[in-house]
Order: structure tokens, then C-alpha cells, then sequence
């Protein structure tokens, strides 16, 4: 074994949740609908590029959806490559309503977590469609990440979410492990050359 062999893995994956849109803001679910940032999305989304701006990236990618567009804009990535494997979980039937909403309709306990979303205007995800979504861009993503390359990304919560929870074996359905506020910057990397989370839900000015 040579010190090549010892070396940890330096690269890191730094995720970016899009800033506060009118439909999070009031907690409707919103998924491929295509809506903008409110004032206070735009300002935070600056807020979360001063986290960033003494950081060099080799890769910048972002979800095709405005909302994640629009922040990487402000956060100062204009150039960010869209990358539709990080579009927000395909609600289906749920788009636009809150939680209590659905299990009202539902008539019992729910989260996206346990049960994904079943059609509606659009195709719906499952929990194994978007871990399969999520385990195909990182099958990517890893190699370089192995390499030490620093890779940034703009997405959204429940699919952010979930790319953490696959990153760490569990499966998207491991994303309800963790909260993720808007705007909010993460990380993901290596220990003793095991995937980790090495930052979470970091917000400026918290």
C-alpha cells in the first residue's frame, strides 16, 4: 500500500435549494410546476452565493425549473448546466396541495416518504423512481467526486432531500431524515473513505 492508497477523497458534492417560492411559502407541494422565486426567494438566493463565493467549482448543474435557474442566477452561477435528473419529485395527483390537504382527501396518515405520489396531470414518482433517479445521477456524479472535483447543484427539498438519503445507502425514502429549509446550502463528501454528510441546511444568518 503507497500513500496514494491513504489518501481520503476531497471532493464534494455542495447542495443548493432553490429560494422561497409563493407555493412553499404556504407549504403546497410544487413539483414540476414551473413558478418563480417571490422578492424574498431572490434576496436569499443571494445571501446563499456569499456562502459559496470563495469556492471553486469543476462542475456547475442546476434542475431545468425556474425557480432552481433563477437562484443559481443570483447566487452567481449564471453558466450553471441544467441537468434534468434534479427536477423536484413529480407530485402527480398532490400537485399544489399542502399535506393536511392530502391526507384529508386520503382519509389517513401520509407522507411522500412512505408513499410517493400517484398520477394525476402528470406521471407521478414513486419512492424506487426517484431513488433510481437520484442513484443514476450520482453513479455520474461519484467518479469525479472521487477525484476530488468540487460539484455544485441547484435543485429543490424533497428531491435534495433524497439524493442525500441515496448517498448514504438509505434510499430517497432516508430524505425524511433531514430538513431542508429554503435557500439552504449542504454538502455531501467522504470519511474514512465513506459517504457522508459533512455540512446540512446551512442558511446565512443562521
Amino acid at each position: 500500500m503507497n500513500d496514494a492508497d491513504l489518501t481520503e477523497p476531497d471532493g464534494r458534492l455542495v447542495l443548493v435549494r432553490h429560494g422561497e417560492t409563493e407555493w412553499s411559502r404556504t407549504g403546497r407541494h410544487t413539483g414540476l410546476t414551473d413558478i418563480p422565486l417571490t422578492e424574498t426567494g431572490a434576496y436569499k438566493a443571494e445571501l446563499a452565493g456569499t456562502l459559496l463565493a470563495t469556492r471553486r467549482f469543476d462542475l456547475v448543474l442546476t434542475s431545468p425549473l425556474q425557480r432552481a435557474m433563477e437562484t443559481a442566477t443570483r447566487a452567481g452561477y449564471p453558466d450553471a448546466r441544467p441537468e434534468p435528473r434534479l427536477v423536484e419529485w413529480d407530485y402527480g395527483a398532490y400537485e399544489g396541495l399542502t399535506t393536511p390537504e392530502i391526507i384529508e382527501q386520503l382519509g389517513h396518515p401520509w407522507t411522500i416518504w412512505q408513499a410517493g405520489a400517484p398520477a394525476g396531470a402528470t406521471p407521478g414518482e414513486s419512492i424506487e423512481q426517484v431513488t433510481a433517479r437520484a442513484a443514476s445521477l450520482l453513479d455520474d456524479l461519484r467518479p469525479r467526486l472521487e477525484n476530488g472535483e468540487q460539484i455544485l447543484v441547484f435543485s429543490h427539498a424533497h428531491f435534495l432531500r433524497a439524493l442525500a438519503g441515496v448517498w448514504l445507502g438509505l434510499t430517497a425514502a432516508g430524505g425524511r431524515y433531514f430538513v431542508l429549509g429554503t435557500s439552504a446550502v449542504s454538502e455531501l463528501g467522504f470519511e474514512h473513505g465513506n459517504a457522508v454528510i459533512t455540512q446540512w441546511n446551512h442558511v446565512r444568518g443562521r
